[in-house]
């Protein structure tokens, strides 16, 4: 076999090498190959029992530990992680650090507009330069949301759900939205815990959001700051 024939065999098992760690690894996350690390095994986030009342919390609270730890995972902009009784719940941002965060469309089925930020303004449609700091994803530039949490890789979120289950094994499940309304209803529960404050009272408020993300429940809780200036009315 001559130099040159050799010299192509092992550039061509070279690139081949190299595509399959890169899409054994944590920088994609929709090829599906056979045998890819992040899919052994059974599933592990989702509904797993089917038991009604799964979301029916009896506390909850904030875990910086387990938001640390799903933030710095690759295709993961910033997440917020909430611990239960039951489960674990998991609000998000993308970004472009991997691909096929999404499981399908390019860049028409976005829901951010990115380009004001070349223009030094956040609202591109009117020029406005302002940002609600209570926010975290908005629909201009923003980091990235998903409105279908079933739209979500799942190669993305079984990797999230190793990551947790491995730091707290009791959680029966593990729940996983990217959804910019949820993920703005989880800033305000993370900000009440970041300033010290039980998260108790907010119990109900939260089953009834997970349960409209994850379950189709019909109510969407009003804002955590408008539920306390009510509460802090009476």
């Amino acid at each position: 076999m001559s130099f040159t024939a050799i010299a192509v065999i092992l550039t061509v098992s070279s690139g081949c090498n190299y595509r399959r760690q890169t899409e054994n690894s944590t920088y994609d996350y929709g090829t599906k190959q056979k045998n890819d690390p992040k899919m052994l095994g059974s599933r592990m986030y989702g509904t797993m029992s089917g038991l009604p009342g799964q979301h029916d919390n009896q506390w909850l609270e904030y875990s910086n530990m387990l938001s640390t730890e799903v933030s710095n995972i690759n295709g993961v902009a910033a997440a917020l992680v909430f611990l239960t009784d039951k489960n674990a719940y998991v609000g998000m941002t993308l970004d472009w650090t991997a691909t096929h965060t999404r499981k399908t469309g390019g860049r028409g089925t976005r829901e951010q507009n990115n380009t004001g930020s070349n223009s030094g303004v956040y609202n591109s449609d009117n020029g406005s330069p302002y940002w609600n700091n209570q926010r975290i994803v908005g629909p201009y530039n923003s980091q990235l949301s998903v409105n279908d949490h079933n739209e979500i890789s799942g190669e993305l979120k079984q990797t999230i759900a190793v990551h947790i289950r491995r730091l707290a094994p009791a959680v029966q499940e593990v729940h996983i939205s990217a959804n910019q309304q949820f993920v703005n209803h989880l800033v305000q529960y993370a900000q009440e815990a970041w300033a010290g404050h039980p998260l108790t009272p907010w119990t109900d408020s939260f089953n009834k959001l997970v349960k409209h993300q994850f379950v189709g429940g019909d109510d969407v809780p009003e804002p955590l700051d408008v539920q306390i200036r009510r509460a802090q009315t009476k």
